[in-house]
């Protein structure tokens, strides 16, 4: 039996930061970093460039706790993290249209 030589060390993915994005951040990713910024688990001035998939993780996994403890509904925020999401949210999709985002249009088109 002949054993293929192993490849190198695979490189792990890094994050371009949600202002270098496609569709100006609304992604995955980028719904992520804003749900960071919503509960200031990372400062808004932080954009996530350089970060690999696992910290990323470990964000989405701290983020998923402070959502479980309001039912993962908007509505149940109390009115300063309410108001945080909706400035978030609300200034995220302009940048987004501005670039060019169009939310009718799938991944596809």
């Amino acid at each position: 039996m002949v054993q293929k030589p192993m490849r190198g060390p695979v490189k792990k993915q890094i994050y371009c930061g949600i202002h270098q994005d496609q569709n100006g951040g609304m992604t995955m990713i980028g719904q992520i970093i804003k749900d960071g910024w919503i509960f200031e688990l990372i400062p808004e001035s932080e954009t996530c460039e350089g970060w690999d998939i696992d910290r990323l993780a470990a964000l989405q996994e701290q983020i998923h706790e402070k959502w479980q403890e309001y039912g993962f509904r908007v509505n149940n925020l109390p009115p300063e993290l309410r108001q945080r999401h909706e400035r978030i949210h609300g200034e995220a999709i302009e940048r987004a249209h501005a670039a060019g985002w169009d939310p009718s249009l799938g991944d596809d088109d």
